[in-house]
């Protein structure tokens, strides 16, 4: 029953395994100067001013939602309008449902302005 996932688990482990086995080569035989420059912050080739962990505005925040409503949106549509014909009514009913959220979402970033570009 489970016998098509096999190649899937076989290409998970060797990847995994590659990965780890990359860094632990690195690891053991890389080359190993460290100096302060090279352990030193790297901001834009700037030195570093004030602390590292600054308060960020709410704006920063209400972006990363926006974003995150659109690649739901995008993740989700592009399968639905492939097969939307053979869904017929209970897959047009199923993504009314599923948008409500995500137009709640939108509606919410637009009364907190950030549509607006300044």
């Amino acid at each position: 029953m489970l016998t098509g996932y096999i190649p899937i688990a076989i290409l998970l482990i060797l990847s995994v395994g590659l990965g780890v086995l990359v860094i632990v080569l690195g690891g053991l035989f890389g080359p190993k100067r460290p100096s302060k420059r090279k352990s030193a912050a790297y901001e834009s080739g700037m030195q570093p001013i004030g602390p590292g962990t600054r308060r960020l505005p709410v704006r920063f925040y209400m972006v990363a939602v926006l974003f995150i409503l659109f690649d739901i949106e995008v993740l989700f549509f592009l399968p639905w309008a492939v097969a939307f014909r053979d869904l017929g009514l209970y897959g047009l009913i199923a993504m009314i449902v599923f948008n409500i959220p995500i137009i709640v979402g939108f509606i919410y970033e637009w009364k907190k302005g950030a549509l607006e570009w300044e």
